[in-house]
């Protein structure tokens, strides 16, 4: 019999947000369910907390957010449980192993306002592969030549976006450095956008660490986590938790872990987990074609 449902550990991107980028409605209307029933729901997210904080508003009831792949844990208030920054020495090291890869750079600080985004430049490849989220992030973006001036407090992260083929690059050459054990390396993966973003957090920083660190502050046991993801960046997350569902548009690499299978972000995913869970209704998955 699955355990009581404590705590509901759910992701934006390709999760919670369709391919329009949108909640739907009865998306919003399970996680009130499972609220009103007494479960706590996080959000857990790749995004910066400025960044994520219209979606989590979007839900209707006061709650938590895991931001940044697990690096910062705050409220919608405004108050920090847990934030753990990159050393800028250890950033500063990154700069000069990713030379070649400064064009599809992006440090994260932890402020709200200009200059929580650093870029030293904006390579054309960088403008066409996130070019929403530029718009939108427009006035927290610095420009800093050489990025590492920048570097005067620790960052939250370094990220790296670009084309699924020149990221694979990019993450070669950052395990082929001398960083590995002094980093953790997080990839998320959007094949029909060629779109890889990697993240470069201190060590022991991720999804999974924060998830667990907040189910010992709360004094929830595993087996009563629930967590729903769709990327690489979900995996420690979704391996932590008692009870994990991966999105139908999830990658064919997730699926062959074992976890459980919903609906994809275009067939409110997110929803028929949480009533399978509480109602017990049937998951009625589609298979949904992977673009490779």
């Amino acid at each position: 019999m699955t355990p009581p449902i404590r705590l509901l550990a759910v992701d934006i991107d390709g999760t919670l947000l369709s391919s329009q980028f949108k909640i739907s409605p009865i998306d919003i209307e399970a996680l009130q369910q499972a609220h009103a029933a007494g479960g706590e729901v996080v959000v857990v997210t790749g995004r910066r907390h400025t960044f994520a904080l219209p979606m989590a508003k979007q839900l209707g009831f006061d709650l938590w957010v895991i931001s940044s792949n697990g690096a910062v844990t705050r409220s919608l208030k405004g108050e920090t449980f847990h934030c753990s920054l990159l050393p800028r020495q250890t950033c500063r090291e990154l700069c000069m192993a990713m030379g070649e890869f400064r064009g599809n750079m992006v440090i994260t600080f932890d402020k709200d306002a200009k200059g929580a985004l650093v870029l030293e430049r904006l390579d054309d490849e960088l403008t066409h592969s996130i070019r929403m989220w530029l718009e939108k992030n427009m006035e927290y973006i610095e420009f800093f030549f050489p990025i590492e001036n920048a570097l005067v407090m620790d960052p939250v992260q370094a990220m790296f976006c670009g084309t699924i083929a020149r990221m694979r690059e990019a993450q070669a050459c950052i395990e082929e450095s001398s960083l590995v054990g002094k980093i953790t390396v997080l990839r998320t993966e959007y094949p029909r956008r060629d779109l890889t973003i990697i993240d470069v957090l201190d060590r022991n920083c991720s999804k999974g660490h924060a998830v667990e660190r907040w189910t010992r502050h709360r004094g929830i046991a595993r087996e009563q986590v629930m967590a729903i993801g769709d990327n690489y960046n979900d995996v420690e997350m979704l391996a932590f938790a008692g009870l994990a569902f991966i999105m139908g548009n999830a990658c064919h690499e997730l699926r062959s872990r074992g976890w459980r299978v919903t609906c994809s972000n275009d067939e409110n995913g997110v929803a028929a987990a949480i009533r399978h869970v509480l109602d017990g209704e049937p998951l009625e998955v589609k298979t949904v074609p992977q673009v490779m």
